[in-house]
């Protein structure tokens, strides 16, 4: 692609610097990859977080190879990637995410406040798998405290020590979060998700959600100054971002320059 001054590159660049995230039109998670990558950004880190094949969004046969095809887009243009599902979903994508990203843990979202009136076993887990590259580097020290800060950059740890991979927090349902209950049916709790940022990235590092949802991810980079680009196929997800981060998509204009071509 030629280089534009007045181009969408330069115009996306322009949102990035100004306000940190960008938030494109409504579309497909495979256009999304692909124009990201046809502007020549590579995320630090991508999230995932895609509908779990039932209630809303529906139920695909094909569901895992679905997923498979979506990541196969993004898996050689990021150096780390997390996916989230329930843990019987998830197993089946552990050792089947395309190279060059490599198996790193199993997390473990675990809350208690699930108000499921189902008859037996209460669920109280959601899973995610977090994938790098072999040259990604993790940052465990962005969650240490001031003395161990200190033992740090003095050079003075035996061992590095990391968060655990059981991340409670609390569900974001009836009184709880509702400052995040914004209209999306399943929305992650920002603290969840500001835990996989600071374990990934350093600040003014890209961050890339092309399954949205209602903007945790967005929400969370700017807590901690991280740069963010958002999409979703659903255009009242887009409209629930936009009011949540305060900020308009890209206008589809912008874009039309672009001939995305998507299997």
């Amino acid at each position: 692609m030629k280089k534009n001054g007045n181009g969408p590159k330069a115009y996306i660049d322009n949102l990035l610097e100004k306000d940190g995230i960008v938030v494109l039109p409504p579309m497909e998670a495979k256009e999304s990859m692909r124009l990201i990558t046809q502007l020549g950004y590579a995320p630090q880190m991508t999230m995932l977080d895609p509908w779990y094949n039932r209630g809303t969004g529906g139920v695909r046969e094909d569901y895992v190879d679905y997923i498979l095809d979506i990541v196969s887009n993004i898996s050689d243009n990021t150096n780390h990637f997390f996916i989230w599902e329930f843990p019987e979903i998830v197993a089946q994508f552990i050792n089947r995410i395309p190279s060059p990203l490599e198996f790193v843990c199993w997390l473990t979202w675990y809350y208690k406040n699930n108000p499921s009136v189902i008859r037996g076993w209460r669920s109280s887990q959601q899973a995610c798998l977090h994938y790098a590259t072999k040259e990604a580097k993790m940052y465990p020290e962005n969650f240490f405290n001031a003395q161990q800060q200190l033992r740090f950059e003095e050079s003075n740890m035996r061992f590095i020590p990391g968060p655990t991979s059981v991340l409670e927090e609390a569900l974001i349902v009836g009184f709880v979060g509702k400052k995040e209950q914004l209209g999306h049916p399943s929305p992650k709790p920002e603290k969840l998700y500001e835990k996989l940022v600071l374990m990934s990235s350093k600040k003014g590092d890209l961050i890339y959600d092309p399954m949205a949802g209602g903007g945790t991810t967005g929400a969370a980079c700017r807590t901690l100054s991280r740069k963010c680009i958002l999409s979703d196929m659903n255009e009242d997800y887009i409209k629930i971002i936009e009011k949540r981060l305060k900020i308009k998509r890209v206008p589809t204009k912008i874009l039309d320059a672009l001939k995305l071509e998507v299997a």
